[in-house]
């Protein structure tokens, strides 16, 4: 992180996003305060709250890619979240606590991995041995051995040994115990906000409290070797390290995307749902501005997570949310509308592209897909024109019309093994022109 400047920050980005320039300064900078914060002198450091940021522009501009790309560049903890899926407490619905409880795990799981990668070559010599034990156990006869009689043991083993790692053993079969993963029945409860969350918590009281069950299961040797490798790396990795490292790296690193956030913004108060989304951003109030959340694996601060809000705000603006959320979102960035040349680049330069993805598909099947540059303007302005008379979904647009123009080739590639399918201008225009024109059809199809 110290070497990634906001400058190289926006760089990295632009391999992913096309356009978008005020976010992803904003985004840049933010992340880099982050590491700022981090060097600053102590006596200060816990002064320094994160820069909220909402992020304003219509679906499919390259608001929740920004920041899924940011998290990943971070290599921090994120977790994405629709706000209307939370309701205030007393209403059926999630609680947003569960956010963070969410973002711990997530936490979690990342240092678990990174853990178990650095075991991994000492949990694979761990599980040969093992597996070994159960290809040729040992008799009780022969435990007590002389030199004579250890030496002899020794060099069969090391024959043995060989001949496994030559894969000769591959396909025999071994009788493993391996956990019997959840054989506790999820509690499902519905009714007050937050509710559903007692059935995990109960079991996960219930696991420390129980011994984990265990299962007899007979499997070829190739599948004993990972589920092996995978218990010996988790005997080998520290449970209560993990758990310090994920919480530091949740509390100082960790990302929050609130989308949909213009859905619980009401222009009135009063009754009816407005009271409902009301009460949803005072439950969200303490967790973005700072406060302590029980989770399984202690208490954890959110004073530092970074929060990236998100929404169209068609009908509602942000200044329609509580002055006190208002004022925890102080970075606000209007996305710009994808234009023509957005689109074309969108279908051609970032390492994800769209024409990418489809060359990828039909290159597994032996069949080259070319397109010539006259065609993907063509299916660009297309894009523009359907968007503009219909719904504005900016770039997923593309997907449906990518989808309606190689259907009959993605479903007749089996048999054209060896070809190359050029995409014309002429093509494109036969295809899709008719329904682009047609604004029923292109409600349906496009």
């Amino acid at each position: 992180m110290d070497a990634l400047t906001p400058r190289q920050i926006v760089r990295e980005l632009n391999k992913y996003i096309v356009g978008q320039t005020k976010a992803k300064r904003a985004v840049a900078i933010a992340l880099r305060n982050r590491w700022r914060r981090q060097q600053a002198p102590e006596s200060i450091r816990d002064e320094i709250l994160p820069n909220n940021i909402i992020l304003i522009g219509s679906t499919g501009v390259g608001k929740t890619e920004i920041a899924r790309r940011l998290a990943h560049l971070a290599n921090a903890p994120f977790i994405k979240v629709e706000a209307s899926k939370f309701t205030e407490v007393g209403y059926v619905g999630r609680d947003v606590e569960s956010i963070i409880r969410d973002l711990m795990d997530q936490a979690v799981n990342m240092v678990r991995q990174e853990m178990e990668s650095l075991v991994l070559d000492r949990a694979e010599i761990m599980a040969q041995d093992r597996l070994l034990d159960l290809l040729f156990p040992v008799d009780e006869k022969l435990k007590h051995r002389t030199p004579e009689m250890e030496e002899r043991y020794q060099r069969n083993r090391q024959r043995l040994m060989k001949k496994m790692e030559n894969g000769e053993f591959e396909d025999h079969i071994v009788e493993l115990d391996v956990p019997r993963g959840d054989s506790m029945p999820m509690m499902q409860v519905l009714g007050i906000g937050g509710m559903e969350d007692i059935g995990l918590q109960i079991k996960d009281m219930m696991s420390n409290i129980m011994p984990g069950q265990k299962k007899r299961r007979k499997m070829s040797v190739s599948e004993a070797r990972e589920v092996l490798i995978e218990t010996e790396a988790q005997k080998l990795i520290d449970q209560d390290d993990v758990i310090r490292i994920a919480k530091d790296r949740m509390e100082n690193n960790g990302i929050v995307f609130l989308d949909e956030i213009d859905k619980i913004t009401g222009n009135d108060s009063g009754a009816g749902p407005d009271v409902s989304r009301e009460g949803v951003q005072r439950d969200l109030l303490p967790i973005v501005e700072g406060s302590t959340v029980p989770t399984k694996y202690g208490m954890v601060t959110t004073d530092h997570v970074l929060f990236i809000a998100a929404g169209a705000f068609h009908v509602t603006t942000p200044s329609d949310m509580i002055p006190e959320l208002q004022g925890r979102f102080p970075i606000r960035v209007e996305m710009d509308n994808l234009t023509t040349r957005d689109f074309i680049k969108i279908l051609t330069h970032p390492k994800s592209a769209l024409i990418k993805q489809y060359r990828a598909l039909l290159e597994s099947e032996g069949v080259a897909l070319e397109f010539e540059s006259a065609a993907i303007k063509a299916i660009a302005r297309i894009a523009t024109d359907v968007n503009q008379r219909t719904e504005n979904i900016g770039a997923r647009r593309l997907h449906t019309i990518m989808t309606t123009l190689l259907d009959e080739y993605l479903f007749e590639t089996s048999s054209k093994n060896g070809s190359v399918i050029q995409i014309t201008k002429e093509i494109v225009e036969e295809k899709l022109t008719g329904i682009a024109e047609d604004i029923d059809l292109s409600r349906y199809i496009l």
